[in-house]
């Protein structure tokens, strides 16, 4: 397999013109080879199939197949039905408000000069420290999931502000301009105020989210028209859940309704009808997920994310 262009990859960095969109493996940065995650002793994050089988024990969930008992929104929908939402909540909580360490993709993210789109599944806040640690202001974009009365509304943390306003997300009058923004697609751990937790993560809260995107009311319509004239920089992303799958073919749907609709707005000549070459960086992908992500004009690239970003801090 052939090494990333990362000379290509940075000047479209220093321009601004990269998403980045951090799946759950840029959680997993720095976190020692081989380590065996303990929910008794936590100081690292789990995979998605360690946090799985961390639900599936306290469920009793009915199956012993792996395949089974390692997909997470399988078994969240289980426990959620053993117990209730306040109850799931209640443990991902225990598990996500701690003070885990970033890794070299936040830090290298909130490094960089130059207002950006960052878009991310995780529910850590990660990504949000790395900022806060560098003195960075970023505006907070997250899916209140767990309040059904803001179902249909994106919240918004101004830059240190402890409360947020609800927009629909059609109406959400944020820009990128001078100021990062860091959408959290799938919701997040609340850890100032701690009541504002939103978890995307059962199988029917995922279903929910799907229709939303069909229906072009979960995305901010003005982050679609930022999707559509940018590069994508796929981190810590795997092909093989369904779900992921799903949204970034919702996403592609979504955003040939959003430009066919688009009335007066002047969109980049130079971006191609089939859209804009995108990258991913995932270690020993599957021949079956290369096939996908090329399938989706992304060029995958098998290594390490820790070694891909020490290589591009070379070429900043």
């Amino acid at each position: 397999m052939p090494e990333p262009p990362y000379g290509i990859i940075c000047n479209h960095l220093k321009k601004g013109e990269v998403i980045p969109f951090l799946g759950a493996g840029a959680s997993l940065s720095g976190r020692p080879p081989k380590a065996k995650w303990d929910k008794s002793r936590v100081t690292f994050l789990p995979t998605g199939r360690e946090l799985a089988c961390c639900l599936a024990d306290d469920a009793e969930f009915p199956s012993s197949e792996l395949s089974d008992r390692e997909d997470l929104a399988k078994v969240a929908s289980y426990y959620l039905e053993s117990s209730d939402r306040p109850g799931l909540v209640s443990h991902l909580r225990e598990v996500f408000d701690r003070d885990y360490q970033t890794g070299e993709v936040h830090r290298f993210l909130a490094d960089l000069s130059v207002p950006l789109l960052i878009v991310t599944t995780n529910y850590d806040d990660l990504i949000e420290k790395a900022f806060t640690r560098k003195s960075k202001p970023f505006h907070l974009v997250v899916h209140p999931t767990d309040r059904k009365e803001l179902a249909a509304s994106v919240l918004w943390w101004k830059p240190n502000e402890k409360e947020p306003n609800d927009y629909p997300p059609a109406k959400l009058p944020l820009s990128l301009r001078d100021v990062t923004i860091i959408y959290k697609m799938h919701g997040s751990v609340d850890r100032r105020m701690k009541k504002w937790d939103s978890f995307v993560i059962t199988e029917e809260d995922y279903v929910e989210f799907l229709a939303r995107m069909t229906g072009q009311s979960a995305i901010p319509a003005r982050f679609m028209l930022h999707f559509r004239m940018r590069r994508f920089l796929f981190l810590g992303y795997g092909l093989r859940d369904w779900n992921l799958r799903v949204m970034l073919k919702s996403l592609k749907v979504t955003l040939a309704k959003t430009e066919m609709e688009t009335v007066g707005t002047k969109l980049n000549p130079a971006v191609p009808e089939d859209g804009l070459r995108s990258w991913a960086i995932q270690y020993q992908p599957s021949e079956l997920e290369q096939m996908l992500w090329r399938a989706r004009k992304v060029n995958i690239y098998d290594m390490e994310i820790d070694d891909f970003l020490t290589e591009m801090r070379k070429r900043m």
